[in-house]
């Protein structure tokens, strides 16, 4: 069972980031529209994060992702295909020890826009960033051995983050 592993945020995130994306950007090639690192290690105003790059990829055709699962394997990707989210490619790199989570929707997909203000409205409000990083503390401790647990209990507080930062866009 994979253990809950919070770190201090660390510039070596995006550096790491920044390696995948020149990779994946070779793998993808004239599918891929953008690249984006997302998730709290693509925030410091967070603090803290399981050191688990997330990255999402837009991609022209969805349906034609499956195409690049042997390149993917290759990087040592796992396909998890939807994996629970209507519309979505999830690749997982690292079996009891994750290094990367990435998130493929086709463009025009409400989860990339989902995903990139969530993003924003963290890095405009850092009080709310540093709430969400302290949460991510306590869970762990709560949680350490139940990834599951952790992530269902971090959930509800990441979507009513994402209530507020849609509300904020808006305005």
């Amino acid at each position: 069972m994979r253990k809950t592993e919070i770190l201090s945020w660390t510039e070596e995130w995006k550096y790491a980031y920044l390696k995948e994306e020149s990779k994946l950007r070779e793998i993808f090639k004239d599918e891929l529209i953008e690249i984006y690192h997302i998730g709290s290690t693509s925030l410091p105003s967070v603090g803290y994060a399981k050191p688990i790059i997330d990255i999402l990829i837009v991609v022209k055709d969805i349906e034609k992702v499956h195409l690049f699962n042997e390149e993917m394997l290759s990087l040592g990707y796992d396909s998890r295909n939807e994996h629970g989210i209507t519309g979505r490619r999830y690749f997982t790199k690292g079996k009891l020890k994750r290094s990367h989570h990435i998130h493929i929707f086709q463009l025009g997909n409400k989860n990339i826009k989902t995903h990139l203000t969530f993003k924003d409205y963290l890095n405009h409000n850092p009080e709310e960033a540093r709430k969400y990083g302290d949460l991510k503390k306590v869970l762990a401790k709560q949680f350490p051995d139940d990834t599951h647990k952790y992530q269902e209990v971090k959930e509800k507080f990441v979507d009513e983050l994402i209530k507020k930062a849609v509300i904020w866009k808006e305005n």
